[in-house]
């Protein structure tokens, strides 16, 4: 049992397939008063210690014992763990005893820090009232710092700046603090100096949560008006929805309506996660809970969704969340053919976990039916495959990814292009558009010729270029075409990793692209057609032709790679033939004895290279893109 003298902790752990036992006891607050809640997020940039910090808070409530922790608790998914990055946010439940003798139950988002997850980040920022700014205190502000402090402030948030890491010896507290000021415009006059390795000043920060943050509002006597967070499919009890309760009571078998679709259900559990699903008589304003209504049908649960009370409706639905707008690209299809309803049924079963995929069906000649997948980025598009592997057992063949470009033709229609492999005539094409990006990159000033220099190879317009102290920050308009692939890593190369980097889809602009199509063995290949600029085709082919070549095993016969624009080949390679040595059992005798052979073999070469089928290795699609420095 909890000792009533120390400060308790009962933590709800929302995994993105249900829930992990955490601790056993469960202390439920006395009676509901939506003043001692806070709802909070905890954002930063890539590696700054959202989740450090947030295992600090757990272990300072006593919500596990120093047994049970292990190193970024609420990064659950193998995948986190292996790539040391945050992909799904994760929330989790405090209570916390102050220092006024009150009891707070503190709701606590750790959220993703890369670009391509910041669908997740803003979800999470919608449903609380404040934030924590975590700040590395040795490299201080960067450009997904900036990013994330905008969603909070549109989210309306009070910011509570913690500077992390303040322990290390090259840590310059002052310093950080004035780039706070300056670029962010906070006021750090009380912000939190802490250490998410050691604990330091943990004790500070929940202080100024409980004294700083806004408590909720809401009220109980009002219809029922619920914001539906996230959700996920459990086997054994269908549909588990995550919400947050806005007006109204929801208790057990209370009929409800999801506003988005009309679809009805009863409720047949209403709970908390503790970190068992512990079932509870009813969820209050400000509360975060789970309930289940034997829902099968994946589609009818939306995140962002109002869920009211079928028989007391409200008068309007919240406004809920944006819609994610994918920016990359790319056809999936299963190995074997008879695994496309498993992959149908994976894909509306991830899209519940995670509600910036975007998928649709498509129908190749090749490689039979699949789905046109749109994604955040290429890391997205990456953990998705990977998440499809491990999670449904899936063999897949992926596409080469591609943005969406909008093709103007000459009866005066628009059509918005997402593979290239379906471009029409080019006589029938009056002008192409591309996606337009907002590239911020913060980067040292000894760096910054070679960062302006990257930005202007890849078709770039300076917009801004300032200083904070000693660092840049340098906004470009960049296609996003350009980026998509390799940008990152280049950047991080030629900046030693010192460089942050965030975008944004601002609009389209008409460019001259042209279509270039890759042959193997003669076969165009589809996965591998793609657009660029007419300036850089030509180099393009010929180094995807030159990857190609190292990628695709030798075979028996000679493979000759091209690359084409319209008829004309820009770029070949060839793939020399593994060589068999078929006069090995020829000894002595006449010469012609071995010519005969070798013409013999020849023949069969030929005939092999007419009718045999080169395979392409999956990793070849992508690898192929990534045109960076070798």
């Amino acid at each position: 049992m909890v000792s009533q003298t120390k400060n308790t902790c009962e933590i709800f752990y929302f995994g993105y397939g249900g829930f992990k036992f955490l601790k056993w006891s469960y202390k439920k607050l006395s009676s509901h008063d939506i003043n001692l809640i806070r709802n909070f997020a905890i954002i930063a940039h890539i590696d700054h210690g959202k989740s450090t910090i947030a295992d600090r808070l757990i272990e300072r409530c006593g919500g596990l014992d120093k047994r049970e922790m292990t190193e970024q608790v609420l990064d659950n998914m193998d995948i986190e763990r292996e790539r040391g990055i945050t992909i799904k946010a994760q929330t989790v439940r405090l209570n916390y005893k102050a220092k006024d003798g009150k009891t707070y139950q503190l709701n606590l988002i750790d959220t993703p820090g890369h670009v391509d997850f910041s669908y997740e980040v803003s979800r999470s920022l919608s449903s609380c009232e404040g934030s924590i700014l975590v700040v590395d205190a040795t490299q201080g502000v960067e450009a997904q710092t900036l990013a994330n402090v905008y969603l909070a402030i549109d989210n309306n948030h009070e910011i509570i700046p913690a500077l992390n890491k303040v322990d290390l010896p090259s840590a310059d507290v002052a310093k950080v603090k004035q780039q706070i000021e300056d670029v962010i415009g906070l006021d750090t006059s009380a912000a939190v100096e802490t250490s998410g390795k050691t604990g330091l000043g943990i004790d500070n920060l929940l202080e100024e949560i409980v004294t700083k943050l806004p408590a909720p509002q809401g009220n109980e006597n009002k219809p029922l008006k619920a914001l539906l967070i996230d959700s996920w499919y459990d086997s054994y009890l269908g549909v588990v929805i995550l919400v947050r309760i806005y007006d109204g009571v929801l208790r057990k078998k209370t009929p409800i309506r999801m506003m988005s679709n009309g679809a009805t259900y009863l409720v047949d559990r209403v709970g908390v996660f503790s970190p068992k699903m512990t079932d509870v008589d009813a969820l209050y304003p400000g509360e975060v809970g789970f309930i289940t209504a034997s829902i099968k049908s994946v589609g009818d649960c939306q995140v962002g969704d109002t869920i009211t009370n079928d028989k007391l409706p409200c008068d309007a639905p919240l406004k809920g969340f944006k819609p994610s707008v994918p920016v990359v690209f790319c056809s999936i299809f299963p190995v074997d053919s008879s695994q496309y309803g498993a992959l149908k049924d994976a894909l509306a079963k991830l899209k519940l976990n995670d509600a910036s995929v975007d998928y649709q069906n498509e129908n190749s000649a090749a490689l039979g039916l699949g789905f046109r997948c749109g994604f955040l980025g290429l890391l997205h598009m990456e953990i998705i495959q990977e998440r499809l592997g491990r999670e449904f057992d899936l063999d897949l063949i992926t596409t080469a990814p591609s943005v969406a470009y909008k093709i103007h033709m000459t009866n005066g229609d628009v059509i918005t292009l997402h593979n290239p492999a379906d471009m029409p005539d080019p006589t029938k094409i009056a002008s192409i558009e591309e996606p337009m990006v907002k590239a911020t990159i913060m980067t040292p000033d000894e760096y910054l010729g070679s960062v302006i220099k990257l930005c202007t190879e890849r078709r770039g317009e300076q917009v801004e270029l300032t200083y904070v102290g000693s660092r840049a920050m340098v906004v470009y308009k960049i296609p996003l075409n350009e980026i998509v692939f390799d940008f990152y890593d280049r950047l991080k190369s030629i900046t030693s990793g010192y460089a942050s980097f965030d975008y944004e889809l601002i609009d389209y602009q008409t460019s001259d692209l042209v279509k270039v199509q890759i042959l193997i063995n003669e076969e165009p290949v589809d996965a591998l057609a793609f657009l660029c600029h007419k300036t850089e085709a030509e180099a393009r082919g010929r180094q995807i032709c030159e990857r190609l070549k190292d990628l695709i095993p030798r075979h028996l016969f000679k493979i000759p790679l091209q690359a084409c624009i319209g008829g004309r080949v820009v770029a070949r390679e060839t793939i020399s033939a593994l060589r068999k040595d078929v006069t090995a059992k020829c000894y002595g005798g006449d010469v012609t004895r071995k010519r005969k052979l070798l013409d013999k073999q020849k023949k069969g070469k030929l005939r092999m290279r007419q009718f045999g089928k080169v395979e392409v290795p999956q990793s070849a699609f992508i690898e192929a893109l990534r045109i960076g420095d070798e």
